[in-house]
């Protein structure tokens, strides 16, 4: 948690945490009252009840201020939706398909992974197909998860400036072994991912052509 694995990390948190605080002042707020009221209001204290008159700002206070915060958050998590829906421009693509129970990863050369190994610093957009149910990739370290759907295609978009490795799960219950849909995004540096594709490319008799080009190479520069 409150990592900058992912161009969405951040923020994710940071609205996590808003929506946890107002929360928590609420149910302090709410404790306290009702104790204080429990307490204020007994039958020892207060034998005989009386009205109570109706408090105009107050009312209008305790509308108009959780409305306010609730707008916020409203605010908030529209940013974060425009943020993961908007693919930048020249994002390198990856088909992904997804069946019970395992990931495949195809990129443009045909070169096909079981594990999704990705150049740092450069935008990657995953075009997601499912070959029979429902399935859902869930990266937790970078914020993000998108439904795969059958006869339908998903997008999503990401890239880290870490190296390093991070899990992809399946969030969709798909089947006996869904537990088991498992594997990893491993983020190499430029140059390390273009060998490792080269050599990959050159194991399945696929014809290599450089994935990173110079506005790719200039990114992580």
């Amino acid at each position: 948690m409150f990592t900058d694995a992912s161009p969405f990390s951040e923020f994710v948190d940071a609205e996590f945490m808003f929506v946890v605080g107002i929360s928590l002042l609420v149910l302090l707020g709410v404790t306290f009252a009702m104790i204080y009221f429990v307490v204020r209001y007994s039958r020892k204290r207060n034998p005989h009840p009386t009205n109570i008159d109706g408090n105009l700002p107050l009312e209008i206070m305790w509308t108009v201020v959780p409305l306010g915060i609730f707008m916020y958050m409203f605010y908030l998590g529209w940013e974060g939706y425009k943020k993961i829906e908007t693919v930048p421009e020249g994002a390198l693509p990856i088909t992904v398909t997804a069946r019970m129970w395992a990931w495949e990863f195809e990129y443009p050369n045909g070169v096909k992974t079981d594990t999704l190994v990705i150049p740092t610093s450069t935008p990657m957009v995953l075009r997601l197909h499912s070959l029979d149910v429902n399935h859902s990739m869930y990266i937790p370290a970078f914020r993000i998860k998108k439904d795969v759907i059958p006869n339908r295609e998903n997008t999503m978009w990401f890239e880290t400036p870490h190296e390093g490795s991070f899990d992809i799960a399946c969030a969709e219950y798909c089947g006996l072994r869904h537990a088991y849909m498992y594997t990893k995004v491993v983020a190499k540096d430029s140059t390390h991912f273009e060998a490792w594709y080269r050599e990959t490319s050159e194991k399945q008799a696929k014809p290599y052509t450089p994935m990173l080009g110079a506005a790719g190479q200039t990114r992580e520069e």
